[in-house]
Protein backbone atom coordinates (compact mmCIF):
# COMPACT_ATOMS: atom_id res chain seq x y z
CA UNK A 1 0.00 0.00 0.00
CA UNK A 2 2.91 2.56 1.18
CA UNK A 3 4.66 1.98 -2.52
CA UNK A 4 1.23 2.65 -4.48
CA UNK A 5 0.75 6.21 -2.03
CA UNK A 6 4.31 7.04 -3.05
CA UNK A 7 3.71 6.17 -6.65
CA UNK A 8 0.58 8.44 -6.55
CA UNK A 9 2.24 11.24 -5.42
CA UNK A 10 4.91 11.18 -7.47
CA UNK A 11 2.79 10.52 -10.82
CA UNK A 12 0.49 13.87 -9.20
CA UNK A 13 3.78 15.80 -8.50
CA UNK A 14 5.05 15.08 -12.04
CA UNK A 15 1.81 16.34 -13.61
CA UNK A 16 1.66 19.57 -11.88
CA UNK A 17 6.01 20.34 -12.54
CA UNK A 18 5.41 19.38 -16.30
CA UNK A 19 2.24 21.90 -16.54
CA UNK A 20 4.21 24.52 -14.44
CA UNK A 21 7.19 23.91 -17.04
CA UNK A 22 5.14 24.55 -20.25
CA UNK A 23 3.42 27.46 -18.44
CA UNK A 24 6.67 28.54 -18.20
CA UNK A 25 7.86 27.80 -21.99
CA UNK A 26 4.31 29.79 -23.11
CA UNK A 27 5.70 33.06 -21.12
CA UNK A 28 9.52 33.03 -22.43
CA UNK A 29 8.12 32.45 -26.00
CA UNK A 30 5.35 35.51 -25.59
CA UNK A 31 8.62 37.46 -23.93
CA UNK A 32 10.53 37.27 -26.69
CA UNK A 33 8.10 36.74 -29.67
CA UNK A 34 5.47 38.81 -28.71
CA UNK A 35 2.05 38.34 -27.93
CA UNK A 36 1.26 37.42 -31.60
CA UNK A 37 3.26 34.24 -30.97
CA UNK A 38 1.00 32.40 -28.44
CA UNK A 39 -0.51 30.72 -30.75
CA UNK A 40 2.42 29.33 -32.69
CA UNK A 41 4.11 28.52 -29.02
CA UNK A 42 0.98 26.91 -27.83
CA UNK A 43 0.99 24.35 -31.35
CA UNK A 44 4.67 23.88 -30.46
CA UNK A 45 4.34 22.61 -26.62
CA UNK A 46 0.72 21.25 -26.69
CA UNK A 47 0.12 18.13 -25.77
CA UNK A 48 -1.95 15.97 -28.06
CA UNK A 49 -5.40 15.25 -26.28
CA UNK A 50 -5.50 17.19 -23.37
CA UNK A 51 -5.87 20.71 -24.43
CA UNK A 52 -9.83 20.81 -23.78
CA UNK A 53 -9.36 19.80 -20.06
CA UNK A 54 -6.49 21.95 -19.16
CA UNK A 55 -8.63 24.79 -20.56
CA UNK A 56 -11.21 24.19 -18.58
CA UNK A 57 -9.09 23.66 -15.62
CA UNK A 58 -7.19 26.34 -15.80
CA UNK A 59 -10.26 28.53 -16.15
CA UNK A 60 -11.78 26.44 -12.50
CA UNK A 61 -8.39 25.44 -10.72
CA UNK A 62 -10.90 24.92 -7.38
CA UNK A 63 -11.48 21.43 -8.94
CA UNK A 64 -7.97 20.23 -8.22
CA UNK A 65 -9.20 19.99 -4.55
CA UNK A 66 -11.91 17.12 -6.00
CA UNK A 67 -9.26 15.37 -8.46
CA UNK A 68 -6.88 15.25 -5.29
CA UNK A 69 -10.14 13.75 -3.04
CA UNK A 70 -10.79 11.49 -6.02
CA UNK A 71 -6.85 9.99 -5.74
CA UNK A 72 -6.46 9.90 -2.02
CA UNK A 73 -10.58 8.05 -1.80
CA UNK A 74 -9.00 5.55 -4.54
CA UNK A 75 -6.21 5.05 -2.48
CA UNK A 76 -7.31 4.91 0.89
CA UNK A 77 -10.66 2.54 -0.54
CA UNK A 78 -13.33 4.77 0.66
CA UNK A 79 -15.78 8.04 -0.32
CA UNK A 80 -14.88 10.01 2.23
CA UNK A 81 -12.05 11.85 1.07
CA UNK A 82 -14.00 12.47 -2.49
CA UNK A 83 -16.97 13.96 -0.63
CA UNK A 84 -14.37 16.47 1.68
CA UNK A 85 -12.58 17.33 -1.77
CA UNK A 86 -15.65 18.26 -3.42
CA UNK A 87 -16.77 20.32 -0.26
CA UNK A 88 -13.85 22.29 -0.53
CA UNK A 89 -14.28 23.36 -3.96
CA UNK A 90 -16.76 26.61 -2.94
CA UNK A 91 -14.14 27.71 -0.31
CA UNK A 92 -11.26 27.06 -3.53
CA UNK A 93 -12.84 29.03 -5.76
CA UNK A 94 -14.04 31.98 -3.21
CA UNK A 95 -10.07 32.36 -2.45
CA UNK A 96 -9.55 32.23 -6.54
CA UNK A 97 -11.59 34.50 -7.23
CA UNK A 98 -10.51 36.86 -3.94
CA UNK A 99 -7.19 36.65 -5.89
CA UNK A 100 -8.14 37.35 -9.14
CA UNK A 101 -10.26 40.99 -7.79
CA UNK A 102 -7.24 41.90 -5.92
CA UNK A 103 -4.85 41.91 -9.09
CA UNK A 104 -7.63 43.51 -10.99
CA UNK A 105 -7.52 46.33 -8.24
CA UNK A 106 -3.97 46.12 -8.46
CA UNK A 107 -4.08 46.76 -12.40
CA UNK A 108 -6.29 49.60 -12.06
CA UNK A 109 -4.32 51.71 -9.70
CA UNK A 110 -1.45 50.98 -12.00
CA UNK A 111 -3.38 52.27 -14.70
CA UNK A 112 -4.22 55.00 -12.20
CA UNK A 113 -0.58 55.74 -11.64
CA UNK A 114 0.41 55.77 -15.50
CA UNK A 115 -3.17 57.82 -16.59
CA UNK A 116 -1.84 60.61 -14.22
CA UNK A 117 1.95 60.55 -15.24
CA UNK A 118 1.00 60.55 -19.29
CA UNK A 119 -1.64 63.39 -18.53
CA UNK A 120 1.45 65.42 -16.70
CA UNK A 121 3.16 64.80 -19.44
CA UNK A 122 1.30 65.82 -21.95
CA UNK A 123 0.12 68.80 -20.53
CA UNK A 124 3.98 70.27 -20.04
CA UNK A 125 4.42 69.47 -23.77
CA UNK A 126 1.63 72.22 -24.52
CA UNK A 127 -1.40 69.93 -25.16
CA UNK A 128 -4.40 71.26 -23.74
CA UNK A 129 -5.47 69.84 -21.28
CA UNK A 130 -8.66 67.87 -23.05
CA UNK A 131 -6.76 66.00 -25.65
CA UNK A 132 -4.06 65.89 -23.30
CA UNK A 133 -6.41 63.43 -21.18
CA UNK A 134 -7.51 61.92 -24.32
CA UNK A 135 -3.82 60.56 -24.86
CA UNK A 136 -3.37 59.75 -21.81
CA UNK A 137 -6.68 57.64 -20.97
CA UNK A 138 -6.16 56.00 -24.47
CA UNK A 139 -2.40 54.71 -23.48
CA UNK A 140 -2.81 54.34 -20.07
CA UNK A 141 -6.59 52.27 -20.44
CA UNK A 142 -7.26 53.40 -17.15
CA UNK A 143 -11.04 52.57 -16.70
CA UNK A 144 -14.12 54.57 -17.83
CA UNK A 145 -11.89 55.42 -20.45
CA UNK A 146 -14.79 56.31 -23.15
CA UNK A 147 -16.50 58.09 -20.76
CA UNK A 148 -13.87 60.54 -19.91
CA UNK A 149 -12.49 60.42 -23.45
CA UNK A 150 -16.18 61.90 -24.40
CA UNK A 151 -15.99 64.32 -21.82
CA UNK A 152 -12.41 65.37 -22.59
CA UNK A 153 -13.69 65.84 -26.43
CA UNK A 154 -16.63 67.40 -26.28
CA UNK A 155 -16.90 69.54 -23.62
CA UNK A 156 -18.52 67.25 -21.08
CA UNK A 157 -18.34 66.89 -17.29
CA UNK A 158 -14.94 65.66 -17.36
CA UNK A 159 -14.78 65.25 -13.27
CA UNK A 160 -18.11 64.08 -13.02
CA UNK A 161 -16.87 61.04 -15.31
CA UNK A 162 -13.48 60.43 -13.61
CA UNK A 163 -15.62 60.29 -10.64
CA UNK A 164 -17.93 57.84 -11.61
CA UNK A 165 -14.94 55.72 -12.93
CA UNK A 166 -13.59 56.05 -9.52
CA UNK A 167 -16.38 54.08 -8.48
CA UNK A 168 -14.22 50.89 -9.73
CA UNK A 169 -12.57 49.40 -7.10
CA UNK A 170 -9.02 49.80 -7.34
CA UNK A 171 -9.30 53.39 -9.37
CA UNK A 172 -10.27 55.52 -6.13
CA UNK A 173 -6.89 57.61 -7.52
CA UNK A 174 -9.52 58.54 -10.24
CA UNK A 175 -11.45 61.01 -7.00
CA UNK A 176 -8.19 63.12 -6.59
CA UNK A 177 -7.55 63.66 -10.24
CA UNK A 178 -11.63 64.58 -11.02
CA UNK A 179 -10.63 67.42 -7.90
CA UNK A 180 -7.39 68.44 -10.15
CA UNK A 181 -9.40 68.81 -12.54
CA UNK A 182 -12.25 70.74 -11.05
CA UNK A 183 -9.14 73.65 -9.53
CA UNK A 184 -7.30 73.23 -12.06
CA UNK A 185 -10.15 74.31 -14.61
CA UNK A 186 -12.17 77.02 -11.95
CA UNK A 187 -9.02 78.36 -10.60
CA UNK A 188 -6.66 78.58 -13.00
CA UNK A 189 -4.11 76.40 -11.09
CA UNK A 190 -1.25 74.60 -12.72
CA UNK A 191 -2.85 70.87 -13.86
CA UNK A 192 0.65 69.18 -14.19
CA UNK A 193 1.80 70.41 -10.88
CA UNK A 194 -1.31 69.15 -8.97
CA UNK A 195 -1.42 65.27 -11.01
CA UNK A 196 2.40 65.15 -10.34
CA UNK A 197 1.65 65.71 -6.75
CA UNK A 198 -1.42 63.06 -6.71
CA UNK A 199 0.61 60.81 -9.03
CA UNK A 200 3.63 60.92 -6.18
CA UNK A 201 1.00 60.02 -3.47
CA UNK A 202 -1.01 57.20 -5.45
CA UNK A 203 2.74 55.73 -6.19
CA UNK A 204 3.52 55.74 -2.53
CA UNK A 205 0.67 54.31 -1.03
CA UNK A 206 1.17 51.41 -3.84
CA UNK A 207 5.16 50.75 -2.55
CA UNK A 208 3.72 50.71 1.14
CA UNK A 209 1.15 48.19 0.15
CA UNK A 210 3.69 46.22 -1.92
CA UNK A 211 6.24 46.47 1.19
CA UNK A 212 3.64 45.24 3.63
CA UNK A 213 2.82 42.39 1.43
CA UNK A 214 6.48 41.81 1.73
CA UNK A 215 6.75 41.18 4.96
CA UNK A 216 3.56 39.31 5.72
CA UNK A 217 5.10 36.74 2.98
CA UNK A 218 7.33 35.40 6.02
CA UNK A 219 4.85 34.78 8.20
CA UNK A 220 2.15 33.46 5.64
CA UNK A 221 4.50 30.95 4.33
CA UNK A 222 5.20 29.68 7.73
CA UNK A 223 1.57 29.36 8.14
CA UNK A 224 1.05 27.13 4.59
CA UNK A 225 3.81 25.25 5.73
CA UNK A 226 2.72 24.33 9.12
CA UNK A 227 -0.69 23.67 7.43
CA UNK A 228 0.83 21.37 4.99
CA UNK A 229 3.01 19.20 8.12
CA UNK A 230 0.22 16.61 8.13
CA UNK A 231 0.55 15.62 4.21
CA UNK A 232 4.15 15.06 5.14
CA UNK A 233 3.26 13.22 8.15
CA UNK A 234 0.31 10.83 5.71
CA UNK A 235 3.58 10.12 3.55
CA UNK A 236 6.35 9.32 6.04
CA UNK A 237 3.85 6.91 7.48
CA UNK A 238 2.97 5.17 4.24
CA UNK A 239 6.66 5.11 3.98
CA UNK A 240 6.90 2.73 7.36
CA UNK A 241 4.29 0.55 6.39
CA UNK A 242 2.02 2.41 8.92
CA UNK A 243 -1.04 2.41 6.72
CA UNK A 244 -2.57 6.05 7.70
CA UNK A 245 -4.73 5.95 5.24
CA UNK A 246 -6.52 2.82 6.55
CA UNK A 247 -6.25 3.75 9.75
CA UNK A 248 -7.79 7.24 9.48
CA UNK A 249 -11.03 6.58 7.33
CA UNK A 250 -11.35 2.34 8.36
CA UNK A 251 -11.03 3.04 12.38
CA UNK A 252 -13.21 4.61 14.71
CA UNK A 253 -10.44 5.95 16.58
CA UNK A 254 -9.20 7.42 13.39
CA UNK A 255 -12.32 8.88 12.21
CA UNK A 256 -12.15 11.29 15.31
CA UNK A 257 -8.85 12.22 14.82
CA UNK A 258 -9.44 12.62 11.02
CA UNK A 259 -12.73 15.10 12.26
CA UNK A 260 -10.40 16.87 15.07
CA UNK A 261 -7.97 17.37 13.21
CA UNK A 262 -9.12 19.04 10.13
CA UNK A 263 -11.45 21.16 12.64
CA UNK A 264 -7.98 22.50 13.94
CA UNK A 265 -6.19 22.86 10.50
CA UNK A 266 -9.11 24.78 9.54
CA UNK A 267 -9.45 27.05 12.32
CA UNK A 268 -5.88 27.40 12.28
CA UNK A 269 -6.03 28.47 8.37
CA UNK A 270 -8.71 30.95 9.17
CA UNK A 271 -7.24 32.52 11.79
CA UNK A 272 -4.21 32.93 9.44
CA UNK A 273 -5.92 34.57 6.76
CA UNK A 274 -7.90 36.94 9.60
CA UNK A 275 -4.30 38.20 10.77
CA UNK A 276 -3.24 38.90 7.43
CA UNK A 277 -6.39 39.99 6.23
CA UNK A 278 -6.48 42.29 9.23
CA UNK A 279 -2.90 43.96 9.01
CA UNK A 280 -3.51 44.44 5.16
CA UNK A 281 -6.62 46.31 5.99
CA UNK A 282 -5.17 48.48 8.86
Amino acid sequence: MSGVVVVALLGVLSVAWAVRTRSGELRRVRAVLGPEAEGGAASVVRWPGIGRYRAWLGARPEWACAAAGLVVALLGASPLPLVLGVAAVPGAARARRTRDARRTRERRGDAVIRLCELLAGEVRAGRQPGAALTVAVRESQAPGGAAVVAAARFGGDVPGALGTAAGEPGAEGLYGLAACWRVAVDRGAGLAVGVDRLADALRAERDQRSELRAQLAGPWSTAVMLAGLPVFGLLLGSLLGARPLRVLLHSGPGMGCLVVGGALEAAGLWWAVRIVRGVERG
